[in-house]
């Protein structure tokens, strides 16, 4: 495989498995030796942007007693070969997709080897020998209707002019907005009933997993017949769903908490990939416990951009704040409450007024007149617990931002990465844009000596919870 161009080697200078990924990518060639590396721009969902190599090229298929060469590309993020590659099929202009099990109707591609990819044991090449397997039981695309009696099963071969945005993927419009919430007990229920009130949900999907410790509430509702509301046990049930609430918890009878914390993370696994499969261009909203590890171990089975997987985080301390500012304080401004969902988190000020939402928030850099107000009102909200119904609400807050597209600033758990000088890869409470895409972060800013201790005290506990864990 050619990697001495210069634009190919400049990318590939910046992916932190640089000798790993060369040699994935040579044990390609020796397989499939059409398939070749492209510089290229992929375009993330949220509208950032990363120059990142792509494999051009076909597959051979037979379906029929006939082959066909199958059109494909495969996005390799920076971190790749430790993280799977983002697939799509690439149709000419004469060309039909056929949405199905293993194929959205945009053309991503979605396989096992994807959703449980585990380098070493996972690889391109075994990726790509399941995808002619499973593409010759089910084809994938197939000629667009001539009126000429031409065989509609036909694929046609790959050409050079392609028609399909290289950034990737594009959202359709949703014709509903469905929410679906996964998990019974109190807080399941909470977060059906708020998200009801809120009024801008056409259809919520209830579903109590088998596997959830927290149960409860299905029957009620069922008895009751809630309009709009279908209570199911199947997650089959949330296909198409805009936005997913995850509020499961697994909760065993081990007695370490990194055991107890394990729990969450295998019934995560057994329903995460599936729950993404059925609906790909949904937001993922986590709410299940501890939310930040949740929040991240959910990114990481989802395969989907963090862009689209948040946590309720601080977001119900972020309202609570702002509430006694404004009504107790008479400060008037947006505030956010930052970090770890723990006693490390930190308030922050916006630079703007509450309810001015043709302004750019930004956080306001700490001062020493800011520092007591916050101090002041950060007293003001302690005893307040999380209670279910509280936490419901707040998901409801969250989910609405997102359904019509608000384009408010929520602190939610997000991938912190890059964001004040953190540089492990953690999530943790930050103020972030919603809409229907999911979420944009506000930009990093100095904070305070004892601020900062705060957050990076987080950082060094997450990552040393994170590695014990099998994700």
């Amino acid at each position: 495989m050619d990697l001495s161009p210069e634009a190919i080697q400049k990318i590939l200078s910046r992916y932190k498995f640089r000798d790993v990924a060369i040699e994935e990518l040579q044990k390609v060639h020796q397989i499939h030796p059409a398939m070749k590396p492209v510089a290229g721009t992929y375009t993330f969902s949220d509208g950032t942007q990363k120059d990142l190599l792509k494999l051009i090229g076909n597959i051979p298929v037979k379906y029929e007693g006939r082959s066909y060469n199958l059109p494909i590309l495969l996005w390799l993020m920076d971190s790749f070969p430790f993280t799977p590659p983002i697939c799509l099929l690439r149709p000419t202009t004469n060309m039909v997709i056929r949405e199905g099990k293993h194929v959205d109707a945009r053309g991503r591609i979605y396989l096992p080897s994807l959703h449980n990819w585990d380098h070493p044991k996972s690889s391109v090449v075994g990726l790509l020998a399941e995808m002619i397997s499973q593409f010759e039981e089910e084809p994938p695309l197939g000629t667009k209707s001539t009126g000429d009696n031409r065989d509609p099963n036909e694929l046609l071969a790959f050409v050079s002019n392609l028609k399909i945005n290289e950034g990737g993927v594009q959202h359709h419009d949703h014709l509903i907005n469905k929410v679906t919430v996964i998990g019974g007990g109190d807080l399941g229920m909470a977060s059906v009933m708020s998200i009801l009130a809120k009024g801008k949900v056409d259809r919520l999907v209830f579903i109590d997993v088998a596997e959830s410790s927290t149960k409860g509430g299905s029957m009620d509702l069922e008895i009751f017949n809630l309009p709009k509301v279908e209570v199911s046990k199947d997650l089959s049930a949330s296909a198409d769903s805009s936005v997913i609430v995850v509020t499961a918890n697994a909760w065993s009878n081990e007695q370490s908490y990194v055991s107890v914390v394990q729990t969450n993370v295998d019934m995560y696994r057994g329903i995460i990939p599936g729950l993404v499969r059925l609906s790909p261009n949904a937001v993922l909203l986590i709410a299940s416990q501890p939310v930040d590890i949740m929040t991240h171990v959910a990114w990481r089975q989802s395969g989907l951009p963090p862009s689209r997987v948040i946590g309720a985080g601080c977001n119900l301390d972020s309202e609570r704040l702002c509430h006694v500012l404004d009504i107790s304080l008479n400060t008037h401004k947006q505030a956010w409450v930052i970090g770890e969902l723990s006693d490390n988190k930190v308030p922050v000020l916006s630079n703007i007024l509450m309810g001015a939402s043709y302004q750019h928030p930004e956080i306001a850099p700490r001062s020493k007149a800011t520092k007591p107000l916050l101090d002041r009102a950060f007293e003001m909200l302690k005893g307040r617990g999380q209670r279910s119904w509280s936490v419901g609400l707040s998901i409801a807050d969250i989910s609405h931002s997102i359904l019509v597209d608000q384009r408010k600033t929520h602190s939610v758990s997000t991938l912190a990465q890059g964001w004040g000088g953190i540089g492990a890869e953690v999530f943790l409470s930050l103020p972030c844009v919603l809409g229907v895409s999911g979420s944009t972060r506000l930009a990093g800013v100095s904070l305070g000596q004892e601020e900062d201790a705060r957050l990076r005290e987080s950082v060094t506990s997450l990552c040393a919870l994170l590695s014990q864990l099998r994700i």
